[in-house]
């Protein structure tokens, strides 16, 4: 494929080598074709690939970008859509073509240091001119850095962190931006006397130290670097079961990919996805310091620890609920919405599924020590104390508040499952909260099932109801661009499946049934489903990115692999074990040359949304192993014996 030509501001600089001001910083788009980073925990770097190459690198931990990119140009113009690879366990090699010549990159981090390393091969018919051109991002704010002049690397800084860029056979650099640094340098390789090097990325407090770094890395040597890498994926997916019935290939880069997105500094801390979609990436108005995905959330912490347990990780899971009560916020004890890795909140709103997220997994993990239990109680009492429970201020897809069935389903099993866990440990609060759970899973049709919606004569669950009366006819804008406010009875949501996977209504239930009917008819495309009526959270019609658009500008959120896995685990407990596996199949489909399984789907393609999503790898394990198990293996037993079935 022909590459990309270079920007103004690049081509300028190759022509003159010169310095000049730089644009803005930003992130690269969040479809990435890779993820990766060493098992070991004294490496801590993570590297994403994107459609130019090496796009973010995090470091020192994982809400941290500290790059932005690292580009080849050959001959003046920048190499762009790469073929890329699996080579290995998150290991990636990435092959770009252009007129009579070829380029590979085959990248790793050193298991040992915070350095990440590519093997680098370039063939041409003639010989050719190559460049890299580098854009730190230190401590997430690239604007800030400044470059560090040294005659054979690419060096910058900024007051917290340095980069350093280096070759086994030297980097001469041509110039650099101000503001935001990005510099350019040029490689001896030219494609036919000299065909082969090897580039180490190292990190550090100091150019000193980033410099030693990444020097010591490449002094090791490549090969010796990936075989360790290798070997540290092998012996922890080794240290597991796999299931019957997953394409194995993309079950096992599944469970690398979330565990993976662990932080090495801060355990338990797994990020949602290593990107900056769409406006979260170039749009500080909306996200300071660009903060989306690279945070912490209690839901997808929930179902990454779930999906990780059902493949026999219980360490990662109790690492993870450690955190989850690690961060709970005084004096109340809620959780927030999400942190950074380092337990910081970010934003700052409450949602109540989250706060039932940590009763759920304790109970999977049969956890009954006195400081879990009363991290748990503080959760719970901060929950049914709220004076409009259980509503939400916000529900799962974070723009909305109400009564949500999804997030009723939540709170429900949660305090139920706390309650099992206080009995165990003869804890008389136990009554207490399954009153409460009672009564609010006799209430949850009053306030979510509609009987005069516009969608079905007979009774459905509804997205959400801002004010507990599904009947009312009341209105709300769904946000995200939508140009008008809508009548609640005319949005649906798969969500409500919520209510048959934790065990508070059976999947044969009138209302159920009829609702999946309802979510089909509306929101079914293809092998997936979209999030609810008129969701804008996705891409422009012209495939431009989604921001909260001034002028009118519609966006349209696509469809979402993650449904498919949830209808799956509702097809088994409907005895529909070909369905299922036909889910599994279907999400399989959604994913990337490299393995990567996206947030959103749109013919068929992942679209520039978060990838990988770890929810949507999570879905993926989770679901092979309740095909293996032929239920659901995170539904409760004591929530579904209490009020739907005892499977």
């Amino acid at each position: 494929m022909t590459p990309l030509g270079v920007t103004p501001t690049i081509a300028a600089l190759l022509a003159t080598a010169l310095t000049v001001p730089g644009p803005p910083a930003t992130y690269a788009p969040a479809d990435k074709l890779g993820f990766g980073t060493a098992r070991q925990a004294a490496s801590p770097v993570w590297f994403t690939l994107g459609r130019t190459g090496l796009t973010e690198v995090f470091y020192p931990d994982l809400s941290t970008p500290a790059t932005r990119d690292l580009k080849l140009v050959v001959d003046g113009r920048e190499a762009a859509d790469p073929r890329t690879e699996p080579v290995g366990r998150l290991r990636f090699r990435q092959v770009f073509r252009g007129e009579g010549w070829r380029a590979s990159f085959t990248w790793t981090t050193d298991p040992g240091r915070a350095a990440v390393l590519a093997d680098v091969e370039l063939h041409a018919d003639r010989p050719v001119t190559a460049q890299v051109v580098f854009d730190p991002n230190l401590s997430r704010d690239g604007d800030d850095d400044s470059a560090v002049d040294q005659p054979d690397a690419l060096v910058a800084r900024d007051d917290h962190a340095a980069g350093a860029l280096v070759s086994d056979e030297g980097i001469t650099p041509r110039g650099s931006t101000t503001g935001n640094v990005i510099q350019t340098g040029d490689l001896r390789v030219d494609g036919v006397r000299d065909r082969r090097t090897t580039l180490s990325l190292g990190f550090g407090a100091t150019p000193r130290e980033a410099l030693g770094t990444a020097r010591s890395s490449l002094a090791e040597g490549f090969a010796r670097h990936a075989r360790r890498y290798d070997r540290g994926w092998e012996d922890y997916l080794g240290s597991l079961a796999r299931p019957r019935s997953a394409d194995r290939a993309l079950y096992d880069t599944s469970v690398l990919v979330l565990a993976a997105t662990e932080d090495k500094r801060n355990p338990g801390a797994f990020v949602a996805s290593p990107g900056f979609p769409w406006a979260f990436g170039f749009d500080r108005g909306i996200a300071p310091e660009f903060g989306s995905y690279a945070l912490v959330w209690p839901r997808d912490q929930y179902q990454v620890a779930s999906a990780l347990l059902a493949a026999g990780d219980r360490a990662a899971a109790d690492r993870a609920l450690d955190f989850m009560l690690r961060v709970q916020q005084q004096p109340d004890g809620h959780l927030p919405q999400n942190t950074r890795v380092t337990g910081e909140p970010y934003w700052t709103n409450v949602q109540q599924d989250e706060q039932a997220a940590p009763m759920l997994l304790a109970h999977l993990l049969g956890r009954t020590d006195r400081s879990t239990l009363d991290g748990l109680v503080r959760a719970a009492e901060f929950m049914v104390s709220q004076p409009d429970a259980p509503f939400t201020q916000q529900e799962r897809w974070e723009n909305q508040s109400g009564y949500s069935p999804g997030t009723i389903a939540a709170e429900i099993a949660g305090l139920v499952c706390l309650a099992d866990l206080l009995r165990r440990a003869g804890d008389p609060r136990a009554a207490r909260y399954l009153g409460i759970a009672d009564e609010w899973e006799r209430r949850v049709e009053e306030w979510t099932v509609t009987r005069t919606g516009p969608f079905s004569a007979k009774p459905y669950y509804l997205r959400l109801t801002k004010d507990g009366e599904p009947d009312a006819g009341t209105t709300y804008n769904p946000g995200d661009n939508h140009p008008v406010e809508i009548d609640q009875r005319a949005a649906v949501d798969p969500s409500f499946l919520e209510l048959v996977r934790l065990g508070v209504r059976p999947h044969d239930d009138p209302v159920v049934r009829n609702t999946v009917r309802v979510v089909d008819e509306q929101l079914k495309v293809g092998r997936f489903w979209h999030r609810y009526n008129g969701d804008g959270y996705g891409e422009r019609a012209d495939g431009g990115p989604w921001n909260i658009h001034q002028d009118g500008t519609r966006t349209y959120g696509r469809t979402w692999p993650i449904f498919a896995g949830e209808r799956g685990e509702y097809e088994l407990l409907a005895g529909d074990h070909r369905a299922a596996r036909g889910r599994l199949a279907d999400m399989a489909t959604a994913a990337n040359a490299g393995r990567m399984l996206p947030e959103q789907v749109w013919r068929g393609r992942g679209t520039t949304s978060a990838t990988p999503l770890a929810w949507t790898h999570a879905q993926y394990v989770r679901l092979a192993w309740s095909i293996d198990a032929g239920a659901p293996v995170e539904r409760p037993a004591v929530v579904a014996c209490r009020y739907a079935d005892c499977r």
